[in-house]
């Protein structure tokens, strides 16, 4: 049974080659489009893009989608809802490509003729409403003024007019009259502009049109004013209207007869409202257009875009054997090739031929692509390792691992019951409404990022919520569930001879038979150590410990799972040159200090008896120490309890500890020079022999007269590649272990950020006993909760998320993890359309904006 792809590891593929009758091609790809299992490889890449076969095809497709965007954008102006297809339509066979072109045509060329004439009346509309409004405001400006032109009689009476002080021979002077609109920002320097040119020889008169009016191409709102220039003179006037042609005001005729001005009046306001009529009517028309349109836009999209990229994927086809069959290569898992024939036999018969395609394996030298199968549980953690590096093919995948380390460390750091419910209950809201959420996952990226990871969020506040009962920290407090086992007295009661001390501390001392019973709390931290002044060293100490160990463990692991790929790859000779050498030098240093923790442990307790007491138990850090510097402690003559039976218990826990350390400290520091030398010695025996054997076969072939041989790497590069590798596992296992106390470092930091929140903002809740205090508890609660979501779940959480993300690409994957792969990124309509979205977004972005 052929070897499959698990969760573990990436999928077997092979690279094969497709042979597919021409009649049959296109209905084949879109099969496969359909399926999605396919990465489709370019056997023609010297060839341009624009000698291709299907080029022609293509450039079609890019028109009917420059009509859809049309279309499109003509339907968002218009505010339409475009209808959602709940089935995605297939790949339109090729015959239908022109009914879908000439339907596209037909939309587009009745849109531009109907927004051709839109435009042109909505124009003659402004243009009439301006006319409306200037003469409105010149009836009411000439019959205001001492400019009062007569109805019947041309002459002008200075008397009438008021103008007694002119003389007789200006009396027949006559003014010109020039009227308009202009828009309003140009209104200022307008009227500087005719105030110089005309030296001051003309009076101007302006007026805002109230009216809202609005621009026939962009139906921006415009802000416009009629204005009236009265002057004297032909070549002045001739000034003045080339004045009005540069500041793009609207000039239009005005009489100076009243009567002349209201029939004008008339015959405007009656062209308007014919004018309204028609323009109701062509709206109504555009949008029953752009409805209809609608319905079918977004299948329409779908149809041009699968059209378009099988296509392009033909286009990587070759066409030999007289034009008769069109041959491409691709890579596919193995495990799927049943299926991947079926769909292209689905194709042939669906296009009517009666040639089967058929798929042929194609052996290669090439890297092959990394595929891990995944969904929407592990997705999230397999683009954690994906963003580090694609796994190399057939590479250990850690993500599996993943899943259950990444947020058991990051609850490690994150431990709080109380802030954990408040990521349980976002991740919650978000699985459970995903359905809908996930149409509006683009709405922000940040957004996006969240929901993406949302069963990583999940997990990670299941695993906050056991660290913090473990802690049983629940926002800075414990919880008696179980009921304490120390028996301090925390009752308070305060007299005149007896007052109440704030200051006076609680100490816990476990070695006390009147506070401590002897009998551990059921599950978690005692909660009487929430009270106790010396609880950060009682957790510290703790914390630190259990730090260690997680790091040792997590790195051995690392190391262990090194093994798999070594047999995997069948590179056996590593077991014993690194993989041993490795594992050895780790375990037999720090995994010995973990060892020494729980000894520690077991052995020694502040309720027992010397030697085993708290005072005879050994400082492990300058044990270690010591240890690596082959330095023997001081006994100290005070400690008398701690010596019986020949052994110094404050300096060595067991019998025979000092030689043992010895050994393992040599043991390991010999396994440095088996990394160092191992590889390359071997690496150089094995060139040797393929050397001597190729040599003996030249000799037998060629009679001595060959060819020189390709230069090889030389011992010297093989030396310090070697050597890099090894000074990094060496001195990355020291510092790789001290790195794991991020874990004991951002724990504490978490624990006192949340205490003192509460201290600063909570407390001061309940320190009001006048009717005060019982509003003020409301505005504070909700102080100090938006305090808890922002800092200490978003911002802290956010934290110790990074740091967790450091430990296991760079702790725990530098280990084993090679990451030199490349994604299998295989040809889907699901892909093709995914991405032409939010393309679509970006371009109806842009048009919006404009």
């Amino acid at each position: 049974m052929p070897e499959m792809g698990t969760l573990f590891r990436s999928e077997l593929m092979c690279r094969c080659q497709l042979y597919l009758p021409p009649e049959a091609a296109y209905n084949c790809v879109a099969e496969l489009g359909e399926l999605g299992l396919v990465q489709f490889v370019d056997v023609n890449p010297e060839v341009s893009s624009f000698q291709r076969q299907f080029v022609s095809e293509i450039k079609r497709c890019e028109e009917m989608e420059r009509k859809l965007r049309f279309i499109e954008t003509e339907v968002i102006r218009e505010n339409l809802d475009v209808d959602q297809d709940e089935i995605e339509p297939m790949a339109p066979a090729p015959r239908e490509m022109v009914e879908l072109e000439n339907s596209l045509t037909t939309v587009e060329n009745n849109l531009t003729e109907v927004n051709t004439n839109y435009v042109a009346l909505r124009k003659n509309h402004l243009e009439l409403t301006e006319y409306k409004n200037m003469l409105k405001q010149a009836e009411i400006f000439l019959s205001e003024t001492r400019f009062n032109f007569q109805d019947s009689d041309e002459t002008t009476n200075p008397e009438e007019n008021g103008v007694s002080d002119v003389k007789d021979e200006h009396a027949s002077m006559k003014f010109n009259i020039v009227a308009g609109v202009i828009d309003r920002a140009r209104q200022v320097a307008f009227e500087k502009m005719l105030w110089r040119v005309s030296k001051g020889n003309v009076f101007i008169k302006f007026s805002d049109i109230e009216e809202e009016m609005e621009d026939p191409k962009t139906g921006n709102t415009l802000y416009k004013s009629v204005f009236m220039i009265f002057f004297q003179g032909e070549e002045l006037k001739t000034r003045v209207q080339k004045i009005c042609e540069g500041f793009h005001a609207a000039v239009y005729p005005c009489s100076e007869h009243g009567k002349e001005r209201r029939e004008r009046m008339m015959g405007v306001n009656t062209r308007l409202e014919d004018l309204h009529t028609i323009l109701t009517q062509t709206t109504d028309h555009r949008h029953r257009l752009l409805l209809a349109a609608s319905r079918t836009l977004k299948s329409s999209y779908v149809k041009v875009r699968k059209m378009k990229a099988i296509y392009h994927i033909l286009n990587q086809f070759s066409l030999r054997d007289s034009q008769r069959v069109l041959i491409g290569e691709c890579w596919m898992p193995t495990a799927d090739i049943p299926a991947i024939k079926s769909a292209i036999t689905t194709g042939a018969q669906n296009a009517g031929s009666s040639v089967v395609p058929t798929i042929e394996r194609v052996p290669t030298t090439e890297d092959h692509p990394t595929f891990n199968r995944v969904n929407k549980y592990t997705i999230g953690f397999q683009a954690l390792i994906d963003s580090y590096g694609i796994n190399s093919y057939r590479e250990v995948n850690p993500s599996v691992y993943t899943i259950a380390t990444f947020p058991f460390l990051f609850a490690v750091m994150f431990g709080d019951a109380g802030h954990g419910l408040i990521m349980l209950s976002f991740a919650l809201w978000m699985i459970i409404a995903e359905s809908s959420l996930e149409k509006k996952r683009d709405i922000s990226e940040i957004f996006n990022i969240f929901f993406g990871g949302r069963y990583i969020i999940f997990l990670m506040s299941l695993f906050s919520i056991y660290t913090g009962l473990i802690y049983n920290d629940i926002f800075s407090k414990s919880l008696n569930i179980f009921g304490t086992n120390w028996s301090t007295n925390m009752t308070f009661a305060a007299n005149e001879s007896a007052p109440l001390k704030l200051g006076e501390t609680l100490m816990l001392d476990p070695k006390n038979p009147n506070q401590y019973t002897g009998v551990p709390y059921p599950f978690g931290v005692d909660p009487a150590w929430q009270a106790a002044t010396n609880k950060i060293g009682f957790l510290n100490t703790y914390k630190m410990k259990i730090s260690l160990i997680f790091g040792v463990v997590h790195m051995s692991f690392g190391v262990i799972l090194s093994l798999w790929n070594k047999v995997s790859n069948r590179r056996y000779h590593e077991i014993f040159l690194e993989f041993f050498p490795q594992i050895f030098f780790l375990l037999f240093l720090f995994g010995y200090l973990v060892v020494m923790i729980f000894i520690k442990w077991l052995m020694y307790g502040a309720n027992y008896a010397d030697p085993f007491s708290e005072h005879c138990a050994p400082n492990l850090l300058i044990t270690f120490i010591n240890m690596m510097l082959f330095k023997k402690a001081d006994v100290d003559p005070k400690l008398e309890g701690c010596h019986t039976d020949g052994m110094n218990y404050e300096i060595y826990m067991y019998s025979g500890q000092g030689g043992l350390q010895k050994f393992l400290v040599i043991f390991a520091v010999l396994m440095v020079p088996i990394m160092l030398f191992g590889k390359p010695a071997h690496k150089i025996y094995k060139r040797k022999q393929e050397a001597a054997r190729r040599g003996t076969m030249r000799d037998e072939l060629l009679g001595g007269d060959a060819p020189p041989e390709e230069e090889e790497e030389g011992f010297g590069d093989i030396m310090i590649n070697q050597g890099i590798h090894t000074i990094e596992y060496v001195l990355g296992s020291v510092s790789h272990t001290a790195s794991y106390l991020r874990l004991w470092a951002l724990s504490l930091a978490h624990a006192q950020l949340s205490e003192v929140l509460w201290i600063m903002v909570m407390r001061n809740a309940f320190s009001s006993t006048s009717y005060v205090g019982s509003i003020m508890i409301y505005l504070i609660f909700a102080a100090w909760a938006a305090m808890t979501i922002s800092i200490l779940v978003l911002m802290e959480g956010l934290s110790a998320f990074l740091h967790t993300l450091r430990l296991h690409w760079v702790e725990f994957q530098s280990k084993f993890y090679e990451g030199a792969g490349y994604a299998f990124l295989p040809f889907s309509f699901r892909t093709v359309l995914k991405e032409a979205a939010a393309d679509d977004k970006e371009v109806m972005k842009s048009i919006s904006s404009a």
